[in-house]
């Protein structure tokens, strides 16, 4: 084991709306020999003034980084909200300043003081920023009784919220808005979604630093959705070409998800596989790649609607469009298997110990999966599904068309694509 000689440099310091009262004893000494403060304009202000240089955080927040990381070997103070590494700027720094070179002194998180005010539990809720998100995060966050605490981007959060509530079906849930806590300007509120969805006024407005606390409570109208793969159809907007709740359930199963895992749906249509691999976990990762701009309108408002807004979209032709994209943990081929450079590519490119799945339904593809498996072996199933309708003034079965899955994991060591 190498020994860090590097001495900390760095001090990062979660302060509350409290200010330098709210400070441990050790915190406020990092404060007192810092050479540079740096923070929001909330926070310096908090720090009576001297004549240290200080930086503001700017937008984009990569160029205060780099500013950061060059005074590499002065004593620097950042200031930050709260807990530094729990939705805040300690992760960022994280990245390009090893361990060994920060002192970190947290304060209680906005989730924390919110959990404290509410009585709620805080293990038993759903936690999520939308600081600089899209708030579509929260679809898959909804389900009646749900208990969710967001950190707010600004006072226009509430309204966003509300709005999104409410046209689930939420409206009657509660939100609890939780100003300035643990300052002097603490204030809380509460009411309900469909009231500030419906009738904003004066009252609704909020200060930028807020968070909500949200008590879920459901109407007959509400769509609450599963995370757990094979959706209904009718849970996407498609234009009939869509994989089958089954055969979407069963591929995703095989190429199990866990948080972080990237993702590559190669013919991803309307994005049923993308979409329900991300929504398995709030940090899984995908990447659709779809040539049908049509198809692709649909795969983004569906990303929304479901609660995966971040999802990659690559319009193009596989395999040429995959040239310099991230790894992929697994790989999901719904469609042009056909062309042996793409498989040539999927397998060369996915990581050793990735997945890949291939949903074949031509009798031509089903003959190319026959063959691949021959080689390399994997799992190989036939998934046969029939519905019940009406026939006549009866009912029937009405039989899908069979789909040929094939899932195989790539050796740690083995042979390449093309090797037998």
């Amino acid at each position: 084991m190498t020994a860090m000689t590097t001495a900390p440099w760095l001090s990062i310091v979660g302060i509350g709306d409290d200010g330098l009262d709210g400070l441990s004893p050790a915190a406020k000494a990092c404060l007192a020999a810092s050479e540079v403060l740096v923070g929001g304009d909330r926070h310096l202000a908090m720090v009576p003034p001297d004549d240290r240089p200080r930086l503001s955080w700017p937008v984009p927040w990569d160029a205060e980084l780099a500013q950061i990381v060059a005074l590499r070997g002065r004593r620097v103070c950042v200031l930050a909200t709260g807990d530094p590494f729990w939705c805040g700027v300690g992760a960022s720094l994280a990245r390009h300043i090893p361990p060994a070179e920060m002192t970190v002194h947290p304060a209680p998180s906005a989730f924390a003081l919110a959990a404290a005010r509410m009585a709620w539990p805080l293990d038993r809720v759903d936690t999520l920023s939308l600081h600089g998100r899209d708030p579509a995060l929260l679809h898959p966050l909804l389900y009646p009784g749900a208990r969710l605490l967001v950190l707010s981007q600004g006072g226009q959060t509430l309204h966003d919220v509300a709005g999104l509530l409410t046209a689930r079906g939420f409206g009657p849930s509660r939100i609890t808005v939780l100003e300035h806590m643990g300052g002097p300007r603490e204030r809380r509120r509460t009411d309900s979604a469909e009231r500030i969805a419906g009738t904003p006024s004066a009252e609704d407005t909020v200060a930028d630093l807020n968070t909500l606390a949200i008590d879920c409570i459901a109407t007959d109208a509400a769509s609450a959705m599963t995370r757990v793969p094979g959706l209904p159809e009718t849970a996407f907007a498609h234009d009939g070409k869509i994989t089958k709740p089954e055969a979407r359930a069963t591929a995703i199963a095989a190429l199990a998800p866990y948080p972080g895992a990237l993702l590559w749906d190669i013919g991803a249509g309307c994005g049923s596989v993308a979409i329900e691999w991300m929504r398995s976990d709030p940090r899984s990762r995908a990447i659709a790649v779809e040539r049908a701009a049509d198809r692709i309108a649909l795969l983004r408002a569906n990303a929304t609607a479901l609660g995966t807004p971040g999802i990659t979209v690559i319009e193009g032709e596989a395999p040429a469009v995959l040239a310099g994209l991230p790894t992929p943990d697994a790989v999901f081929i719904g469609g042009g298997m056909h062309d042996p450079a793409l498989w040539e590519t999927c397998w060369a490119r996915l990581r050793p110990g990735g997945r890949l799945a291939v949903n074949a339904v031509t009798l031509e593809s089903e003959q190319i999966v026959l063959d691949r498996h021959a080689r390399i072996g994997g799992r190989l199933i036939r998934l046969s599904v029939a519905q019940a309708g009406p026939v006549g003034s009866y009912r029937g079965w009405r039989q899908q068309m069979p789909v040929t899955q094939w899932t195989v994991t790539k050796p740690w060591h083995g042979p390449g694509p093309e090797d037998p």
